[in-house]
């Protein structure tokens, strides 16, 4: 459960060096850059919901809701 939560940290943590790494490289609008930061962002989202339900699920199994 704790490693669910250290993963998600990490996704973040390179989610957010993608997006100073695309507006260090440049500061126009460019729609590859804006996709980029889109799947960082996605990524980030995907770990959230796999990091719910790992602790929904210990929940459910500890409380024997089941």
């Amino acid at each position: 459960m704790i490693g669910a939560l250290l993963a998600t940290l990490a996704v973040e943590l390179l989610n957010a060096a993608i997006e100073k790494l695309a507006d260090r490289v440049t500061s126009d609008h460019d729609l590859q850059i804006g996709m980029v930061k889109d799947y960082g962002s996605a990524a980030v989202f995907c770990m959230l919901c796999l990091s719910t339900l790992v602790w929904a699920s210990a929940l459910v199994v500890r409380f024997d809701w089941f």
